[in-house]
């Protein structure tokens, strides 16, 4: 076989299927940096990704190319955001010369770095590498020399556009489907991840529901997926992608979450149909606007299984649906079950002054631990901390005994008859000793296996022998947070070496986006409380 891309390669890139007039052209330039990507001056690129990813590097290198020289702001939307944020245009590269709305080699050192950390996650790959700017001042010159003749792809731009006036949410969701799905920038990252999920789910059901399955599988992700760059989900995308003066900007802003779970179905209008949250008791109008199935629903309480969007101030069908009859069983335990009730939190935190209880759980938290956010201690001692520190705070509420009865009446009258988690966790199996920290913005928080890297004084398990750079796998875990991380380093970076290092200073400058690429699920954290017991 030839070492050459072929159209379709390219394509797989593409919002369309059907091969426009300039897509030739542009495989034309995918050939040209493939040639510069799999040759024996880049041979360091297979020491990271395969031949196949090479390909895919290539073509999305030439879709940046094509981006810029047919204005679908595709590119310019991720600079422009950085640059509200950072004051600067890129991370980790010197913008002082640096042209807007045109190619820049700044750009493609970038692309090169966000592709290689997001395809593969085995490696983290320095920004810095020589190799990286090596390979970036080879296309550059490649684009330089077409950048005067370069066509425009006249129907790409129509893909990421909405009409001014366009009310119907479910073609607003194609919007952003498009841009989450079917975009060069994104495609390494949520476009990948879509098909891997896919295709998981095609080898593991191969019945009736399959269909079913996937639907709901991408919808889930279309509404819940936040991007390595800049932890920012598609709505906020398609938001930036469409500009702040087009008037469906703050809509694709205000899109609320999406709600899925079991519903009790409670009657009906001409618009809307009334249905409860079976978990959190809310109660909800579905536009009959976004639901066809509206006269299959006949009898009070049927319960549905459904998920729900609100859109400009309604609520509309989005995912799969199926009802049953009431089942009594099935209620108790979706009442009970506080994974459930999480599905509606935000609605809470929204309305709740939810910052004010957790002001005082880190007051209680500080004056449990001496004067300390964070405590270390042997992994099989931490569930007690917590729990002795929980009694600790409800202690200091002072609460009446009539006052913790009148909420102990509410949470069983909310349907929650035991809110007490009995279960154990053995911690000593992923590490010896952890750390219990209270993040502010979420309340107690556990993690495993970083002790010895944190020079702290109530932490007498550091050992100042160990690597500093293993403290980077605190800031690349997903399961810890961005405030431990900002904790971590505003206490820290005095005495660890590493962060005296050149490469340390230059890891700081950007630790920010940094934070935002590796936590991209858990860099916005959310206040870990369910409100039960409501009247």
């Amino acid at each position: 076989m030839k070492n050459r891309i072929y159209i379709q390669q390219w394509l797989d890139l593409k919002p369309y299927d059907k091969q426009t007039p300039t897509d030739n052209y542009y495989l034309t330039i995918s050939n040209k940096i493939f040639k510069i990507l799999y040759s024996p001056d880049s041979f360091i690129l297979l020491t990271y990704i395969d031949k196949k990813e090479i390909e895919l590097l290539a073509c999305f290198l030439a879709s940046y190319f094509e981006d810029i020289i047919s204005g679908t702001n595709i590119w310019n939307s991720f600079s422009s955001i950085h640059q509200k944020l950072y004051n600067k245009k890129l991370p980790f590269y010197n913008t002082k010369e640096y042209f807007d709305k045109e190619i820049n080699v700044q750009d493609v050192a970038f692309l090169i770095w966000y592709f290689l950390n997001v395809i593969q996650e085995e490696k983290y790959i320095d920004p810095h590498n020589v190799f990286i700017a090596k390979i970036a001042d080879r296309v550059i010159s490649v684009l330089d020399d077409e950048y005067e003749f370069a066509p425009e792809n006249e129907q790409l731009k129509s893909f990421y556009s909405i009409p001014e006036g366009e009310s119907d949410f479910y073609k607003v969701r194609t919007g952003i489907d498009t841009i989450l799905f079917k975009t060069w920038l994104f495609y390494p990252d949520s476009a990948l991840e879509l098909a891997e999920l896919e295709l998981e789910i095609m080898e593991e059901d191969d019945d009736e529901n399959l269909m079913h399955y996937l639907q709901e599988t991408r919808d889930s992700l279309l509404h819940t997926y936040n991007t390595r760059l800049l932890s920012l989900k598609g709505k906020e995308w398609a938001a930036q992608i469409l500009g702040e003066n087009h008037p469906l900007a703050n809509d694709l802003l205000n899109m609320s979450q999406r709600i899925k779970g079991f519903f009790l179905y409670k009657g009906q209008n001409d618009e809307d149909i009334f249905i409860e949250h079976i978990a959190s008791g809310k109660k909800f109008n579905l536009s009959k606007k976004s639901f066809d199935h509206a006269h299959l629903l006949t009898a009070v309480d049927t319960i549905m299984y459904i998920g729900i969007v609100k859109w400009q101030n309604e609520w509309w069908f989005s995912g799969v649906y199926f009802q049953n009859e009431f089942n009594a069983d099935l209620v108790l335990n979706e009442k009970n079950s506080l994974e459930s009730r999480r599905q509606v939190n935000f609605l809470d935190h929204e309305s709740k002054d939810v910052k004010e209880t957790l002001n005082q759980q880190l007051n209680a938290f500080l004056s449990y631990n001496k004067g300390s956010q964070i405590a270390f201690m042997p992994s099989d001692e931490i569930e007690q901390f917590v729990k002795n520190y929980t009694e600790y705070f409800n202690a200091s509420l002072n609460l009446s005994q009539t006052e913790i009865e009148d909420a102990r009446r509410r949470t069983r009258n909310d349907g929650l008859l035991n809110t007490e988690n009995n279960s154990t966790i053995d911690f000593t199996e992923k590490s010896e000793t952890g750390l219990v920290f209270f993040n502010q913005n979420s309340g107690v928080e556990i993690a495993l296996n970083f002790n010895e890297t944190l020079p702290f004084k109530n932490n007498s398990w550091y050992n100042p022998e160990v690597d500093g750079r293993e403290i980077l796998d605190l800031f690349i875990s997903e399961e810890t947070s961005r405030e431990l991380a900002e904790y971590c380093i505003k206490h820290c970076k005095n005495k660890l070496p590493f962060f005296k290092s050149t490469s340390g200073k230059l890891f700081l400058k950007d630790i920010d986006f940094l934070l935002r690429f590796w936590k991209r699920n858990s860099y916005f954290t959310k206040p870990s409380i369910t409100l039960t017991g409501k009247d």
